[in-house]
């Protein structure tokens, strides 16, 4: 009997899968693999909003591959040697599995190759899982990557795109294989208290439900914050539970500004792929150099201890960073706001940021989470890398009567309408009944520190 094996990384999913698809074609018998390996915790994966979501997607997969006659073998301890071990017992023939494009993804990749290989073993490594179009296969002329999302979004929108695979009807697992327990998310501590559901078929209820009806409206809606009238589908692309080409096809299908705006945000999330994989030293290197410094010491600490507690004294700010608190996830809009306030407002330096969003963020995607926050802070592919956001125009542009705002800062919630955005203009006996901050500083001095630290007022 001809074996082969598919290893599950970020793709954990039956549907609309590449390497379970060649896998299955290839051999009579399929060995669906998930490593949890400590060397995925400590590149900084192992947040516990993250690890509760994965055992969902495990548990979620196991049963999908039960229902085809298979199962999920997991094992603990390196990626290659318990690959190694596995491919070994099952005498396989092949190794599938989807290509990354973090540095660690890029090295894990190297390492199994020349290990299977050295074993006889071929691996074979599937690009289009993860994203729509896969990294380098658009290139602007004499380079390796696309620096500019606009240029990318008509090259991107104009690249034929595979039609979705249908999963498996039946998979058959070799006998006698070990196997882990799979992970329970009741064993994980510390996790967001309103964290979502994770697997496969949360996402496919969460995407048919999207389709019918609020993609629609996604155009006009999609910055209002209280309405909170996006998707919510970036946890399951993340882990791959969603297949972002599945998401491409049935938004077209669906058709409509909505659809058009929905699919813009998903080729947002290849343009960041794209770059990541090309530059993976982007993670944690400033992508374009910037001139000036960041603020350090005690003032600038206790800045950021306020910015991750949600106490800056601006409230749309800190209704934002406690809904990351709360629901391991965050408004769009709202990590743009709260990305400016900190790296720009603050001046404090945006990897502080973007690893506290790790810490929490149940779909902190390193090539989103880091380049987003590179390009709110000036060093990333803005082409306006000195704009500043404003945290109460944009309260007032999307939470114009405060909704937001009274959901997520109690103190606040008696305010009424627009004034809850600005509660230093009370007077008397109203603002000394607040359980609320001052603001850390005027959004006018903060915008001049700015300028001095970037040098723009040379």
């Amino acid at each position: 009997m001809t074996v082969s094996v598919v290893l599950y990384t970020s793709d954990l999913r039956v549907h609309d899968h590449p390497p379970l698809r060649a896998a299955a074609r290839a051999a009579d018998g399929v060995v669906p693999v998930f490593v949890r390996d400590p060397a995925v915790d400590r590149a900084g994966f192992g947040a516990p909003n993250r690890l509760a979501f994965l055992a969902d997607c495990l548990a979620d997969l196991d049963r999908s591959l039960k229902d085809r006659g298979g199962r999920l073998v997991v094992r603990e301890g390196d990626t290659v040697a318990e690959l190694l071990a596995v491919v070994r017992q099952a005498e396989a023939d092949e190794v599938h599995m989807a290509a990354g494009v973090t540095a660690f993804a890029q090295r894990r990749e190297a390492r199994l190759r020349a290990a299977l290989e050295a074993d006889g073993c071929r691996l074979y490594v599937h690009d289009g899982v993860v994203t729509v179009v896969p990294p380098g296969d658009v290139l602007p002329q004499g380079k390796d990557h696309f620096a500019v999302f606009t240029p990318y979004l008509r090259r991107w929108a104009a690249e034929p795109v595979r039609v979705p695979f249908a999963a498996p009807r039946t998979l058959h697992v070799p006998p006698g294989l070990r196997s882990a327990r799979v992970p329970r998310r009741s064993a994980v501590a510390g996790v967001s208290p309103a964290l979502p559901a994770g697997g496969e078929s949360e996402a496919r209820k969460r995407l048919a439900a999207w389709l019918d009806g609020p993609l629609d409206a996604y155009e006009d809606r999609h910055d209002d914050l209280a309405g909170d009238a996006t998707s919510r589908l970036s946890p399951h692309l993340h882990f791959g539970t969603l297949s972002a080409t599945e998401a491409v096809h049935r938004a077209a299908k669906r058709g409509g500004a909505g659809a058009d705006a929905f699919v813009r945000q998903l080729c947002w999330r290849d343009f960041h792929h794209q770059l990541l994989a090309a530059r993976p030293g982007a993670a944690t290197a400033d992508y374009r150099s910037r001139n000036g410094s960041w603020r350090t010491g005690p003032d600038a600490e206790a800045d950021l201890a306020a910015w991750r507690e949600g106490r800056t004294g601006y409230p749309l700010v800190d209704a934002a960073m406690r809904q990351l608190a709360h629901e391991g996830w965050m408004h769009n809009r709202g990590r743009l706001i709260t990305a400016s306030f900190l790296s720009k407002t603050l001046g404090v330096d945006w990897r502080e940021g973007a690893r506290h969003f790790l810490g929490l963020l149940v779909d902190g995607d390193v090539a989103n989470n880091q380049l987003n926050w590179q390009w709110v802070a000036g060093t990333g592919t803005d082409t306006r890398p000195n704009r500043v956001l404003n945290p109460v125009t944009q309260a007032k542009r999307y939470d114009p009567d405060g909704a937001y705002v009274r959901r997520w800062v109690p103190e606040l919630a008696g305010l009424d309408g627009p004034a809850v955005h600005e509660p230093w203009r009370l007077t008397g006996l109203d603002r000394a009944a607040l359980d609320y901050p001052d603001p850390l500083i005027e959004l006018s001095e903060g915008l001049a520190r700015f300028r001095r630290l970037r040098g723009l007022d040379d």
